[in-house]
């Protein structure tokens, strides 16, 4: 779908929509429409009970004096929610038929009509994404439609704000087509190809194999993989935008391209989902796409331990030790308590390759964090205030939401191990509490360190505000907003 924006409508056919708050249903609200159909359109959203609610809209039709045309009233509610009110319009019209849509914000009462265009365009792009490699025999009225969106009414700046929202659209989406692809797709290797056309954006890109790691004495992430046929691969993605004057701040993704439980099997039931148990290293490339397009001012290193996690004749059993990268040991309780193990020792490599004073890692790493906080919140840990406060602030002014979540002593003791320095997995109660104190013992003392379980927040089983059923691409737009905020030179 492409985005544009003009000071004018266009004169080729294209439906017509025009955003509206609550205190503008009134007055001159309606005067993009020709003066004969306003009265329509007050009647329409009279009988449609329409108040300008975010994303409610009204359809109707009417002549605009060459030829009959679909009009829409969108909603941006209160809050000028522009950003739902452009999705909430793609939702409505990607398989209508209508091949160009023209949006007119001139009588919205924005405040920015620069920000709130760009805005506006950025929900409908999200929205439009969609991923039908796979589906050979949709029917005609189920294929997308729409083609263009123009937005009327941004002024002069709006085309120059939109390059960088793009960018960060765009990474969305990559992470969108990584998480919605199956397993027999995106693998460890495949992963790694499918993140090689950055180098061209200007991410420096470094791969470490089985024999690599094994030197290097990462038993955990390896111990992980061994029952697999397809090889682990650590992916290292950096994006230095500072030349080299500012050191980096790590972002580290778990990458279980497809979690099988390992020999702790998971049920069969729903087991077709942990496709997108790769989730975390999906947002650290969708991530790493995006800084690279729109040229942050900033140094990012990304990391993605990629394993697949299969019982075989050769997979790791419960109640096997692994010694990971830091020399530290670990009894391996269950195996499907994987991700941790990946983890570990990716957080253990880049810190002694690169020493990052700054590592959030995502990871959609505990069921509990969705009995937990469902599936409205990711669950945050952190051993810096600050830098939770500002994870979390930043996660709220991007529709992306974090809840902090406790760590302690009492429940570092839950993992203590009989035979080893710690096990993989406490009691069934505190269970996203215990795997966070399980990485919390990986990470360098002064480094700020965050980690996010997002195991309810990569994939949606109804549609949402700016995506469809499937990957949402969450982590993304979290991860940019607190890395423009706090991390770029200015």
């Amino acid at each position: 779908m492409r985005i544009s924006f003009a000071e004018g409508r266009p004169s080729a056919p294209h439906a017509l929509a025009i955003p509206l708050a609550p205190a503008t249903l009134g007055g001159d609200a309606l005067m993009a429409l020709p003066e004969q159909l306003r009265e329509l359109g007050r009647a329409a959203a009279t009988a449609s009970r329409f108040d300008g609610e975010t994303g409610a809209i009204v359809e109707f039709f009417g002549d605009m004096g060459d030829g009959i045309r679909r009009l829409l009233l969108v909603g941006v509610g209160n809050k000028a929610d522009f950003e739902r009110a452009g999705a909430a319009l793609t939702a409505k019209l990607l398989t209508s038929g209508e091949s160009r849509l023209v949006i007119d914000i001139s009588g919205s009462g924005a405040s920015a009509p620069g920000e709130a265009a760009v805005a506006i365009g950025f929900g409908a792009f999200l929205r439009g994404w969609r991923h039908d490699a796979y589906r050979t025999k949709l029917d005609a009225k189920q294929r997308p439609s729409l083609e263009e969106v123009i937005i009327v009414g941004g002024g002069d700046d709006a085309a120059e704000l939109w390059a960088s929202r793009e960018a960060v659209a765009e990474g969305v989406m990559f992470t969108r087509e990584l998480i919605t692809e199956p397993a027999n797709i995106i693998y460890p290797q495949s992963f790694v190809e499918r993140c090689k056309p950055l180098e061209k954006l200007g991410v420096e890109i470094e791969v470490l194999g089985r024999d690599a790691m094994a030197t290097l004495g990462m038993g955990a992430l390896l111990g992980v993989a061994q029952g697999s046929v397809r090889e682990p691969q650590l992916l290292i993605m950096r994006w230095d935008g500072t030349n080299g004057a500012e050191p980096p701040i790590a972002l580290v993704g778990k990458g279980v391209t497809f979690d099988t439980g390992g020999i702790s099997i998971k049920p069969a039931a729903g087991m077709e989902d942990m496709k997108w148990d790769m989730g975390g290293a999906g947002a650290v490339a969708g991530t790493m796409k995006a800084l690279a397009l729109r040229k942050a001012k900033a140094h990012v290193v990304g990391i993605c331990g990629l394993v697949e996690n299969m019982p075989d004749g050769n997979a790791q059993r419960p109640g096997d030790v692994v010694t990971s990268m830091s020399g530290q040991t670990i009894e391996v309780i269950n195996t499907d308590a994987e991700g941790r193990l990946v983890l570990c020792d990716a957080l253990t490599w880049v810190q002694k390759t690169y020493s990052p004073k700054t590592i959030i890692d995502l990871a959609t790493l505990t069921g509990a964090m969705i009995i937990s906080l469902g599936f409205e919140y990711g669950g945050i840990f952190s051993n810096d205030d600050d830098l939770a406060a500002q994870l979390v602030a930043a996660g709220n002014s991007v529709g992306e939401k974090l809840w902090r979540m406790p760590l302690g002593d009492p429940y570092d003791k839950l993992i203590d191990s009989p035979i080893a320095d710690m096990k993989n997995v406490g009691p069934r109660e505190g269970g996203s509490i215990t795997a966070a104190q399980f990485l919390k013992r990986f990470v360098d003392a002064g480094v700020r360190w965050a980690h996010l379980d997002i195991a309810g927040m990569v994939w949606a089983s109804k549609p949402g505000a700016t995506w469809d059923k499937g990957a949402t691409g969450y982590g993304v737009r979290l991860l940019d907003k607190f890395i423009a905020d706090k991390i770029e030179t200015r």
